[in-house]
């Protein structure tokens, strides 16, 4: 079972970055479709960028061109860099797997997310 633990989040004004990252433990993160999801209050979970093991990526409309996700295999390591930030990117921001490559399996245990609140 994969371990993780999302760092970086914080209070920021719009139009402000942040870099968030993902560290996981265990066997198979390298190796594995790595998601980054987000939850605002009294919303679903939804992810907003996703990147393969040979570092394709992908990212949702609302934040293409502003966010880029990252990977560092050699240190088990996954990272969101959040520019031009919006107030409507407030959310608790967590990473897992994708499963969009991985239909048959179930979710990592959650990490316990990393705020992101944007606002003046």
């Amino acid at each position: 079972q994969v371990q993780l633990v999302e760092s970086g989040g914080g209070l920021v004004q719009p139009g402000g970055s942040l870099r968030l990252s993902c560290a996981a433990s265990g066997s198979g993160f390298r190796f594995t479709a790595i998601g980054w999801y987000r939850q605002a209050p009294g919303k679903q979970r939804e992810l907003v960028a996703g990147i393969t093991p040979g570092g394709f990526t992908n990212y949702a409309d609302s934040v293409k061109g502003r966010f880029t996700i990252s990977r560092d295999n050699a240190k088990n390591t996954v990272y969101l860099q959040m520019n031009s930030l919006k107030p409507e990117d407030t959310a608790v921001y967590y990473c897992n797997l994708d499963r969009r490559h991985y239909s048959s399996i179930s979710y990592w245990d959650w990490g316990q997310g990393t705020q992101v609140t944007v606002s003046s």
